[in-house]
């Protein structure tokens, strides 16, 4: 006898709730699915054009689909869960960020990171801003709100195209870049959404002066100020005490508590949390450069953050299996892919013009402007604090701006990258048959 889907499941559904084994038993598989989604997919798609957060995403959306939304409803995430989870995988990526980056602090070896930092993400600021205000008529504290949380790039989600783990080989232009770039602008994002929330209320003749004192001067001052320090000092305590040697432990774990000693002290300081996590790292692992403790660090730090990362994309698929893209028109549509596409790619070509580094090296970093939890992060932290006018519609083009940049980027970023270390290889045997003539062309 044929049976009912549609019954079948029903009554599926109906015995799990009357056994309320929803949170014991559902969330139990989800966990144990998410870990081995995190261990055993970055193997699997290593050669494929999609990533890991395509893949969660879509299980995300899927599971949304299977369960009806008012069986999930009472274990939703609020604001407050959003803005905690998304803070600290932001700050575990930034320790394992911070310690891939194998290239000294300097004006000129850093200078193309400079420019990005200066010209490229404050001129997206403004573009999503004036995008904002006179296309979507939103008001302009919303505006600048969502200039500032889609203008920075994202340091969970660029893990396909960052700086190679530590002491493996140079991964290049490209990803060095990449790497530190996501590394810092999500702490000098950071003062423009506390800008915004001060708009909301007050106006700009009574905010500006404390604004550029405040949060921007002494919290990036104070957060790079801790972040060398903290960095300096676990560094000693790790690598330069020759009885105590604590790198012969060899645990990962000591890069967590790296962070979090780092973060907590730069926000008790009033500093940028953010910025000092990644200065320690790259400090901590300019200290000594070859020890191994290093990679171990670097990967505990990538699990960890890949774990969090999935279970927030999941979540994030199945509000999209729900009502979270329904407040978008079609003029937001429009601006979502303008500012994927054009804004990014614009500002940062503009700001790389005159840059020593290949065309096709600049080009290619323009394009990754990759978007992801820090928006998340940005959103929640945002509007727990103020009441942001069309605040379902902000975050509806933001979260379609993330979705957009998982699947173009998630795609690209696997054929790309292997044309970028092809092309890098081919350079280096080019150099290598004849040492004494410069080639350029270096990815």
């Amino acid at each position: 006898m044929r049976l009912s889907s549609h019954g079948t499941k029903k009554r599926i559904f109906d015995w799990i709730e009357v056994h309320n084994l929803y949170v014991p038993s559902v969330l139990a598989i989800v966990g144990g699915f998410l870990i081995i989604l995190t261990a055993w997919l970055p193997l699997v798609l290593r050669k494929l054009p999609l990533s890991l957060p395509i893949v969660a995403v879509a299980a995300g959306y899927g599971f949304a689909l299977l369960f009806p939304p008012s069986t999930l409803r009472s274990h939703d995430f609020d604001l407050a869960d959003l803005e905690h989870v998304s803070e600290i995988i932001i700050i575990v990526a930034l320790m394992g960020a911070g310690l891939r980056i194998e290239r000294p602090f300097s004006w000129r070896k850093w200078q193309t990171v400079w420019r990005l930092l200066a010209i490229a993400m404050p001129l997206t600021i403004a573009m999503i801003t004036l995008v904002g205000y006179v296309v979507l008529a939103l008001p302009f504290s919303a505006a600048l709100l969502l200039g500032a949380t889609l203008a920075p790039t994202d340091p969970v989600l660029a893990a396909d195209v960052q700086e190679n783990p530590p002491n493996e080989p140079d991964g290049g232009e490209v990803r060095f870049h990449l790497t530190a770039e996501a590394g810092l602008n999500d702490g000098l994002a950071f003062p423009f959404v506390l800008l915004a929330i001060e708009l909301v209320s007050r106006q700009w003749t009574s905010v500006w002066s404390a604004w550029l004192l405040d949060d921007v001067l002494w919290a990036l001052a104070c957060g790079a100020a801790v972040g060398f320090v903290s960095g300096r000092l676990f560094g000693w305590l790790t690598f330069k005490i020759p009885r105590l040697k604590l790198s012969r432990t060899g645990d990962g774990l000591v890069a967590l508590g790296v962070a979090f000693i780092c973060y907590g002290a730069a926000q008790l300081l009033q500093g940028n949390g953010f910025l000092a996590v990644f200065i320690s790292a790259v400090t901590l692992r300019s200290t000594d450069r070859t020890s191994d403790f290093h990679g171990a660090m670097a990967e505990f730090s990538e699990q960890v953050e890949r774990v969090l990362m999935v279970a927030v994309l999941m979540i994030f698929g199945a509000g999209l299996g729900t009502d979270l893209l329904r407040p978008l028109t079609g003029i937001d549509i429009v601006a979502a892919v303008m500012i994927l596409l054009l804004l990014r790619t614009a500002s940062a070509g503009i700001s790389l013009i005159g840059d020593p580094i290949p065309p096709a090296a600049r080009w290619i970093i323009a394009f990754f402007g990759i978007r992801g939890l820090g928006t998340f992060y940005y959103l929640a932290f945002a509007m727990s604090r103020a009441q942001f006018p069309d605040a379902p519609r902000i975050a509806a083009i933001a979260c379609l701006v993330v979705l957009m940049s998982i699947i173009l980027h998630g795609i690209a970023s696997t054929p790309l990258m292997d044309w970028v270390d092809q092309r890098r290889e081919a350079t280096r045997r080019r150099q290598a048959r004849s040492p004494a003539k410069r080639v350029g062309g270096h990815a």
